[in-house]
């Protein structure tokens, strides 16, 4: 499904969002399920005041990963950095944290709320280099729309 349609898609499951948890779970799917490089998609927020993350909805394996320090792997550099992160080869990463042997690419944009980094969209995927400008532009978006029902 292109960009453009799954942006509709998502602008309509916020507008009718029942719960928090279960929209964004519901976009995790939609995503994983409709973009063929997007093997892992999830969401990491803030955990109060602690420099940490937490793991909240996903689509995909299950991760060990439910708690990040600022600073470890992709999304905690982007809890201190506040910018996109684009990893066209994790191994090529020195502060990467393996979820799974599959993953070869990762995409990290952060979620805004009042100016705050209060979490972040994480996709992962089994293919090597597979995210474009289009994939950060449109996971923008899907963070700024996040961002107004948190």
């Amino acid at each position: 499904m292109p960009f453009k349609d799954l942006k509709s898609e998502i602008s309509e499951l916020i507008e009718k969002s029942c719960t928090t948890k279960d929209t964004l779970l519901h976009i995790c799917r939609l995503l994983k399920s409709n973009v063929p490089h997007y093997d892992w998609v999830g969401f990491y927020f803030r955990n109060g005041q602690k420099k940490e993350l937490l793991l909240g909805p996903y689509a995909g394996n299950p991760t060990e990963h439910t708690t990040i320090p600022f600073g470890k792997g992709i999304c905690g550099q982007v809890a201190v950095n506040n910018q996109n992160f684009v990893v066209p080869d994790v191994q090529a990463q020195d502060n990467y944290i393996a979820c799974s042997l599959t993953v070869k690419s990762e995409i990290v944009i952060p979620i805004f709320v009042n100016g705050e980094n209060i979490g972040q969209i994480d996709i992962d995927s089994n293919t090597l280099n597979p995210f474009t400008k289009a994939d950060e532009v449109f996971l923008e978006f899907v963070c700024t729309k996040v961002a107004s029902i948190l």
